[in-house]
């Protein structure tokens, strides 16, 4: 997710209705990659191991191949790492958030921050 001052934009890939990817599945990827499994991945971002397998179920059934690939039970060899597609994906949403962190640095935004109050004026309906 980007936030430059008031603006706060985030990329959301939707498959359906389901929601494919975004900044907290993303975020999800990078933790299955650094921790080598869903439930230390789970534990690092603060979420349950239910929440973190639903996630991953989502984001696998929503791409062409599996994103996450995940062998149960404890041990060597044992754990989750991202497929090379999942790598792949991570990789390109990830840019696609750098992209739109330069596009807030461009003039339209630019106008749209010079005419944007800090904070709200007092409702007309509150004054009567």
């Amino acid at each position: 997710m980007t936030q430059v001052g008031p603006l706060k934009l985030k990329a959301q890939l939707l498959c359906g209705d389901e929601l494919a990817m975004g900044p907290g599945k993303a975020d999800l990827l990078e933790a299955i990659a650094a921790k080598g499994s869903i439930s230390g991945a789970g534990r690092k971002l603060g979420m349950s191991y239910r929440r973190t397998w639903l996630l991953v179920d989502v984001m696998n059934r929503c791409w062409a191949l599996p994103l996450v690939e995940a062998v149960a039970g404890g041990g060597q060899g044992k754990g989750a790492r991202l497929t090379p597609t999942g790598r792949e994906v991570l990789d390109a949403y990830r840019a696609l958030e750098a992209r739109i962190a330069e596009a807030v640095r461009t003039d339209p935004f630019k106008v749209l921050t010079d005419r944007l109050l800090d904070t709200p004026r007092p409702s007309q309906r509150e004054a009567s």
